[in-house]
């Protein structure tokens, strides 16, 4: 049997397992089985709280369909709501290992549990080899490229995962349509996040988020980071900017080259699972 905890962050939702006291399996079946909304738990995927040999604990993240991710900012932020209100720690500044490298969490606190956190993403990345992305220039900042004979204006930026991001007036369209084809795009080895922005002022702006491996999601923490330095590159935004999401909003400042986000961080509910239940 395995306790687990359902988490969100504005709609961003995922499975939570302790696995520094349980032995948490981690493959494609029992994540796609346990993700499913029909037959399972039913979330974005899972993300396992382990040791970690440097830092205060170690993050590992799965999208729905058992790929492993690099790193989930909403995720993260429910991360260190778990380890704080589960009593792992009673600190309120972590550092915690991700497969996207090191990130620093501050958490407020009422009443003994966590309400919000605000997490150093670390530096965005642009350089088309580092995303990485197959493009003849060393930067994509609102370049012309021709997918499916349309031409779409890209900006390309890893937050530790790879996005795209491409304004639009408007966000009311069908995004099932057209996010597998970016998703799943040569130019991108290993495939793609894929952000649509409306931008309402220089300090407020609107997005949609297709996420590789779990299409579209409420949320997407690093692609509201990438939203921002997007639009920071593109001169549309200032140093912070509110990120409106399907899900909720989150407040995104760039500072001293690095990218904060901070956001609400929300336990829906717990319980015990019978691993075999979801291990074919």
């Amino acid at each position: 049997m395995l306790k687990f905890t359902k988490m969100e962050g504005i709609g961003n939702d995922y499975i939570y397992f302790d696995g520094i006291h349980q032995n948490i399996p981690m493959d494609e079946t029992f994540i796609k089985s346990i993700s499913d909304r029909h037959f399972g738990i039913g979330s974005d995927g899972m993300i396992v709280i382990l040791k970690s040999d440097q830092y205060d604990f170690k993050m590992r993240m799965f999208n729905l369909d058992g790929s492993e991710g690099m790193m989930c900012g909403n995720g993260l932020r429910c991360f260190c709501k778990f380890v704080y209100d589960h009593q792992l720690t009673s600190k309120t500044h972590l550092m915690i290992e991700t497969k996207a490298g090191l990130r620093e969490a501050w958490l407020e606190v009422e009443n003994n549990l966590v309400k919000s956190v605000k997490v150093d993403m670390g530096e965005p990345i642009i350089q088309v080899k580092d995303i990485p992305c197959l493009f003849d220039k060393d930067t994509m900042i609102h370049e012309p490229i021709q997918i499916h004979g349309q031409t779409y204006y890209l900006t390309a930026v890893s937050m530790g995962n790879p996005h795209v991001v491409m304004f639009a007036d408007d966000l009311d369209f069908d995004i099932a349509d057209i996010g597998p084809i970016f998703e799943k795009h040569p130019m991108f080895p290993q495939s793609v996040n894929t952000e649509w922005v409306e931008v309402i002022d220089r300090g407020h702006v609107r997005m949609r988020v297709w996420e590789r491996g779990s299409g579209e999601t409420m949320a997407c923490g690093t692609g509201a980071c990438a939203v921002m330095y997007a639009c920071y590159l593109n001169d549309v935004c200032d140093e912070v900017v509110q990120v409106d999401l399907l899900g909720g909003s989150l407040d995104i400042c760039f500072k001293n080259g690095h990218i904060y986000m901070s956001g609400q961080a929300r336990t829906t509910f717990e319980g015990i699972i019978n691993e075999e239940d979801y291990i074919c």
